[in-house]
């Protein structure tokens, strides 16, 4: 008997226990960072995981160790070609999807002007594009099914951005608004959808080998000088803990409610509530400014959906 058949036939001889307990995961970027703890904390938790890297043999130990529940998959989460045969493939061993995360991901430094329309495009692709895509793969099996958690992995630079990170910033707030309009959409359909804004975590994300520098102008370089500094040498220094982090999030998925937006870590809830209140403070400073643009007598627009 396959594992697929073997895997539906256990589920259906006990399919309450097996919905609560098991969950299969397709986790992209999964070789190390937020990924890879992901994927460690789901398998140790007995979920079924998909890990999907371009380097297979960076998660060989996983299935080394899980041989029944990980399946690697080599993947380049920039192919919006790919997306579809990575979930038949996830389908075909364990029988069915219940959380996706879009993990992968990396940032390039550097001002507006220095960024190149390549370096901006690679981004797009690696945050908006490629996660899309293989959103849209995955939506049928978990309409089908009437459940699934979509888990977006965002940063706090996703709600907020400062000079010298406006290209990761631009994919992340893509990301964000895209997702946003995605969560309204699937609700109805018992499919829910997390994007997750952490600060600072003991990741490899300011690894010399990752974190990507766009060259520095005359114009720029005492400007960018200290932002380029703290990036470079935040590695291995950050306050946050990928395993704790990936507890929290594997926990959230196995249960009845997930935020639509997750801040993790003490500086992404302090600077993300900061953005918010400062941008609240502005809107109230020219609300009257901004009032007076409206044709005077006309009522106020009836919206099919109501926001806030």
């Amino acid at each position: 008997m396959s594992w697929s058949r073997r895997l539906a036939f256990e589920r259906a001889q006990n399919p309450s226990v097996a919905a609560m307990s098991k969950q299969t995961w397709i986790i992209t970027g999964a070789s190390r960072g937020f990924g890879r703890a992901l994927a460690e904390s789901a398998l140790a938790k007995g979920d079924y995981v998909v890990t999907a890297v371009r380097r297979p043999e960076s998660v060989a130990d996983l299935e080394a160790r899980y041989p029944d529940n990980c399946l690697i998959a080599k993947y380049d989460a920039r192919d919006i070609t790919a997306a579809a045969d990575l979930v038949r493939d996830t389908l075909d061993r364990f029988g069915q999807l219940d959380v996706l995360v879009n993990n992968a991901g990396r940032a390039v430094v550097g001002a507006v002007e220095e960024v190149s329309d390549a370096q901006l495009r690679e981004l797009m692709d690696l945050h908006l594009f490629g996660p899309a895509a293989l959103v849209r793969a995955s939506l049928p099996a978990m309409h089908a099914r009437g459940t699934g958690t979509i888990v977006q992995m965002s940063s706090q630079a996703g709600r907020m951005s400062f000079p010298g990170v406006s290209t990761y910033s631009a994919s992340k707030f893509a990301l964000e608004g895209w997702s946003e309009a995605l969560a309204g959409e699937v609700a109805p359909f018992g499919i829910r959808v997390m994007i997750v804004e952490p600060s600072r975590f003991r990741t490899d994300f300011n690894a010399a080998d990752v974190l990507e520098f766009a060259e520095a102008s005359e114009t720029y370089r005492d400007l960018l000088s200290d932002v380029r500094a703290d990036l470079a040498g935040a590695d291995g220094l950050q306050e946050g803990d990928p395993a704790r982090a990936a507890e929290i999030i594997v926990s959230l998925a196995h249960s009845d409610e997930v935020p639509l937006r997750l801040p993790l870590g003490r500086e992404a809830v302090e600077r993300i509530s900061g953005a918010y209140r400062r941008g609240l403070d502005e809107v109230e400073r020219w609300a009257g400014t901004a009032r007076s643009a409206d044709f005077e007598g006309v009522p106020a627009s009836v919206r099919p959906i109501q926001v806030g």
